[in-house]
């Protein structure tokens, strides 16, 4: 596996298609993955075009981790380092001992919804891509049927923590940090569709994947979902629908035309659940308040009726 810079040469930018492409038509995908111990490896620049002139393409800048030394992370996955859990598996908190750093271990389950084809896509991606509001990976293991991924430590947890369900004593966000929150996601957006080449469709994006640092610094995370964007002439790329119900772009569901704007409109729900601290999808609203992006349309139509 390889570190391929996201802009650079023509060449670069070939490879790098030719094999995401390659990865995402494969149905075994993690086997040439060996999780062979060995030190933290990390790309010497931010800057994808002097990594691409100056360093070898074919370098990922993650590093492999055992099974058991990720079991040692986590106090071999004790409840007490659980941080959360979710349709592709649980979330702990971890120490790694060799470069003595706090962070957060993915476990993905085995007869969850992310497979083999996820995980690798996550891997990549997040070995090609860095930018301040992307989260950063560290490694990843692959021993036997085990699949974990290893990221920085976000202290502050999810948007989706601070938006909803907040426990009482707990400090709801001020109007500027939740401005400040959505303009780093729209950042990290930014750089996905714009910097990135070829472009990236996130596919993902929701509260629960927006992650908090220090100072409220969010990054987005979870990649397993990101498809290569249309290149050229074309406008869009066909796939099979995939997404988060409530988040998912109308024109995507009902055609599986994916582009950069059904992320666009995903960045519009989480925006309205910023400004309005609604969930996307909430049942325990009335009928016609349920659905986040209906109700602002059914309130803003009656509003504009009385203009």
């Amino acid at each position: 596996m390889g570190w391929i810079p996201c802009s650079g040469s023509s060449n670069t930018k070939k490879k790098l298609k030719k094999k995401l492409e390659k990865m995402e038509g494969q149905s075994s995908l993690v086997d040439p993955i060996k999780a062979t111990p060995g030190k933290l490896k990390r790309n010497p620049s931010m800057n994808s075009k002097n990594s691409s002139k100056n360093g070898n393409p074919e370098h990922i800048a993650a590093q492999t981790f055992s099974f058991r030394e990720l079991a040692t992370a986590t106090r071999n996955f004790r409840a007490e380092c659980l941080l959360g859990e979710g349709g592709f598996g649980r979330v702990y908190k971890g120490r790694l001992e060799n470069i003595n750093q706090i962070v957060a271990i993915k476990q993905l389950d085995r007869n969850g919804l992310q497979g083999n084809r996820e995980f690798l896509v996550e891997v990549l991606m997040l070995s090609l891509l860095h930018h301040p509001n992307l989260v950063n990976l560290i490694g990843y293991c692959a021993d036997g049927d085990q699949r974990l991924l290893v990221y920085e430590f976000m202290s502050l947890g999810s948007l989706e923590d601070h938006l909803h369900d907040i426990s009482p004593g707990k400090k709801r966000l001020d109007w500027n940090t939740r401005m400040k929150i959505a303009a780093g996601a729209a950042r990290g957006l930014e750089y996905l569709h714009d910097k990135a080449n070829p472009p990236v469709i996130y596919r993902d994006l929701k509260c629960s994947n927006i992650l908090l640092g220090e100072g409220y610094h969010p990054k987005l995370s979870d990649f397993g979902l990101a498809k290569l964007g249309p290149v050229g002439e074309n406008t869009h790329v066909s796939t099979r629908v995939m997404g988060t119900y409530g988040y998912c772009a109308p024109e995507y569901a009902m055609t599986g035309q994916l582009t950069l704007k059904s992320d666009v409109y995903s960045f519009g729900v989480v925006l309205l659940e910023i400004i309005t601290g609604r969930k996307a999808i909430d049942n325990s609203k009335a009928a016609g308040e349920q659905n986040l992006v209906a109700w602002v349309r059914n309130s803003y139509c009656y509003l504009i009726s009385w203009v």
